[in-house]
């Protein structure tokens, strides 16, 4: 199974999500996004097929996003996509690619929906929190 990752090695979920595709066995295509950035027909196919508005796949926090005014809902997806490329950072992670679908994986479980591989054993959050257990089942917190 062909799978990519766009990856912020910095970022908690995005480490989670890559913890869980190796779980099932899988070692992705792992891109650095911060320093290989999507271009912009990549990036707006990567937001059309996860379902999301480009609005949605910004990323605010510890980000620019208030400075540059991209809070103004004046603003076009066309200058959103403009400042995410401009500015990597805005682009919300970690996006997985599969023959399954894309998805914007926040929370990283997401990932588990469009892996076709089972999960080969437990796995735990790096905050401590079980999301599969030994039998590689998808733990049920609710």
């Amino acid at each position: 199974m062909s799978v990519t990752i766009y990856h912020n090695p910095a970022c908690g979920t995005s480490r989670n999500t890559l913890g869980l595709i190796r779980n099932a066995g899988i070692e992705p295509v792992v891109i650095d996004y911060l320093s290989n950035p999507p271009d912009r027909a990549t990036l707006a196919a990567l937001v059309a097929s996860a379902g999301l508005t480009v609005r949605e796949a910004m990323r605010q926090k510890g980000t620019p996003y208030v400075e540059l005014g991209l809070d103004d809902p004046a603003v076009t997806d066309d200058q959103l996509l403009d400042a995410m490329l401009a500015h990597p950072i805005l682009i919300n992670r970690p996006f997985v690619v599969t023959p399954v679908g894309v998805r914007l994986c926040r929370p990283s479980e997401l990932v588990l929906d469009i892996l076709a591989e089972p999960q080969r054993g437990a796995f735990t959050k790096e905050d401590g929190e079980p999301v599969i257990d030994e039998q590689g089942q998808r733990v049920d917190h609710g």
